[in-house]
């Protein structure tokens, strides 16, 4: 009976253990993640910041292309349209699936296509590239393209290295119990092995 009794109390001090531990590291889990993750929601913040200064020189650029006489008309609506559908596809961070993620990037390369396009053609109006407002524009979009590659860059560092965390063993146990999914990256585009040239 005695014995009996020593065993019961053995496998109850045994099963108490483990749930701690497990209880504790599932809460150190927590805690460590939530920083993790915040981490990645700040990188999307600089992401769609410098997605939003790219967008706010376009109609500046479009404007001081208009003057230009007889300028190819579709390429400017083309750039407008493109404009206006990358920046009505927002991603809350708090949802950054990889489908969703996906979603946003192809519209912004579709800004960027229309871009590449509207700036190539510029090329056949030397007057156009002798403006001053137009160069000025020119050297922004440039630093700006480098900026998003920068920001992009980051943020899926800072996702390789939530997704990480979230998918180790017994990490990915604790991660249904809390919530934490994994988050897309930015992919490059087909065919887009460099950052788009913005010369003028």
């Amino acid at each position: 009976m005695k014995t009996k009794n020593l065993a019961l109390i053995i496998i109850g001090g045994i099963i108490l253990l483990f749930g701690g531990c497990v209880g504790c590291g599932s809460v150190s889990f927590q805690q460590k993640t939530v920083t993790i993750e915040e981490n990645v929601k700040g990188k999307w913040g600089n992401v769609q910041s410098e997605y939003q200064r790219r967008s706010d020189l376009i109609p500046n650029l479009v404007s001081t292309v208009k003057g230009e006489a007889n300028f190819e008309q579709t390429t400017l609506t083309n750039v407008v349209e493109a404009r206006a559908k990358a920046t009505q596809m927002q991603v809350n961070a708090a949802d950054l699936t990889p489908e969703k993620l996906q979603q946003f990037q192809q519209a912004q390369g579709q800004l960027s296509q229309a871009l590449g396009k509207l700036l190539s053609i510029t090329e056949n109006y030397p007057t156009l590239k002798a403006n001053e407002a137009f160069r000025g524009l020119q050297v922004q979009l440039e630093g700006t393209e480098n900026r998003i590659k920068v920001a992009r860059n980051d943020f899926n560092g800072a996702v390789q290295e939530y997704n990480s965390i979230i998918r180790r063993f017994p990490n990915n146990i604790y991660s249904g119990w809390f919530g934490f999914k994994e988050k897309g990256y930015f992919q490059a585009e087909p065919g887009s092995d460099k950052a788009p040239e913005v010369k003028f």
